[in-house]
């Protein structure tokens, strides 16, 4: 069905130096290019111990991280490639639970000792259902019913509980516990058409969601369940599609974004004072053949990982101008999501002929100033920091007021690496 560790295709250096492998399903001749055979998500375990993706016909294909790995073969716990059948097209998958932040470098740990706690996958399917697995077991645990459309996105926040988020094309998401077998549900309705993508703030109090064609950027509590805004006035185009968000792992940046038929941009934001900061602008040719997929915050919170019709993978530090990582532009690439690595240095994308790519990432130390604002933003709100007797340019620096626009063409090969 798929070919993994031993068969995984190595790309020669020379086509493009940041391409650690691919994975390329195997398909028969008569399915290749046809509706059904998309990699619309992929993900990382918590620990990072094991990588998932949808391949296209309701197959879910779940392998060991690292490929290469040889201490799978030391270890208690079944370490062989597992195989979903969901029998309907998987749009959305999520393992879970999440450890919260400061857990998370002692849960990899322990899991690498062969420690793991219970492991489950959910899937989101085309007609509307949740299947939620367990990984290790490779058995099916229960559904979860109430959406009447495409569930698109599936999110376990970082705190270690049983809570289950999923946002749907029928204009809701709704917050499942586990625990109750996904008998205790919230959802919640505002949307006035598909809902694109859905993520949650590292301290597990919002909840952000945009639109494809609503053109909507929405905050939720994810503590009472309610409404908090909506988030207005990006690039102002007449017409425009948004596809992705995703919360800094502070939680005081929200990156939205969005395509026309002549650019795609990415809109920076701070989820507290509703203000937008920064927009990353890139202009193209042909008009409507450019759209943006995805976008990711790598896990240091320094880089934000871009996927678009045109390359497989860019990723950009905001504030600067050009790109830290380029992949070759290839207008077959027809990318649709990423991942990053939980410890960072590796980005997996998904293609719509269903293939994987893992990727190099810049593996950077960050400066001193940029893990204080981490730490502080992760429990300051910018409401909270605004009294403080700052002086002006390091309260810009922590508010992250100090990122300016960036509006020009980022495809110029002048940018690559």
């Amino acid at each position: 069905m798929c070919s993994t560790k031993n068969n995984a295709e190595l790309q020669p250096l020379p086509s493009d130096p940041a391409l650690i492998l691919e994975l390329k399903t195997r398909r028969p001749l008569s399915l290749e290019g046809r509706a059904g055979c998309e990699t619309w998500s992929v993900d990382f375990s918590p620990d990072g111990a094991w990588f998932a993706w949808s391949m296209g016909h309701g197959i879910v294909w779940v392998v060991a991280w690292p490929l290469d790995s040889e201490d799978s073969q030391h270890e208690d716990i079944d370490r062989e490639d597992k195989s979903f059948s969901c029998g309907q097209p998987v749009w959305g998958l999520a393992f879970g639970p999440r450890p919260p932040k400061s857990t998370a470098a002692f849960s990899v740990k322990k899991a690498k000792k062969g420690h793991n706690s219970t492991l489950l996958l959910a899937t989101g399917l085309e007609s509307g259902v949740i299947k939620i697995w367990n990984v290790l077991t490779g058995d099916a645990v229960f559904d979860l019913h109430g959406h009447e459309g495409v569930v698109r996105n599936l999110i376990f926040p970082q705190n270690g509980t049983l809570t289950l988020i999923s946002s749907s094309r029928d204009k809701t998401l709704r917050i499942w516990d586990l625990t109750h077998k996904g008998k205790k549900v919230q959802v919640l309705s505002g949307h006035k058409d598909w809902v694109s993508s859905c993520c949650v703030s590292s301290d597990c109090s919002m909840i952000a969601s945009v639109g494809r064609f609503d053109r909507m950027v929405c905050l939720w509590s994810l503590r009472s369940y309610t409404f908090i805004r909506n988030l207005s006035g990006g690039a102002q185009k007449t017409l425009y599609l948004l596809s992705s968000c995703d919360f800094s792992p502070d939680g005081a940046l929200l990156a939205t974004a969005a395509f026309s038929g002549s650019s795609w941009w990415i809109d920076l934001w701070d989820p507290y004072t509703a203000e937008k900061l920064s927009t990353l602008v890139d202009y193209f040719e042909d008009y409507g053949q450019n759209q943006i997929s995805a976008i990711q915050f790598s896990p240091n919170g320094l880089y934000l990982a871009i996927v678009t019709e045109d390359r497989p993978l860019r990723i950009w530090e905001p504030g600067k101008k050009g790109m830290v990582m380029q992949a070759k532009t290839d207008r077959r690439s027809n990318g649709l999501c990423c991942s990053y690595h939980p410890e960072g240095g590796v980005v997996a994308t998904g293609t719509r002929d269903g293939h994987v790519r893992f990727w190099h990432a810049p593996r950077t130390v960050p400066s001193l100033s940029h893990l204080c604002r981490s730490i502080l933003r992760h429990s300051v709100s910018t409401h909270q920091m605004e009294p403080l007797p700052l002086p002006k340019r390091i309260l810009e620096y922590l508010t992250y007021r100090n990122i300016p626009d960036l509006k020009t063409c980022c495809s110029d090969d002048e940018w690559e690496n």
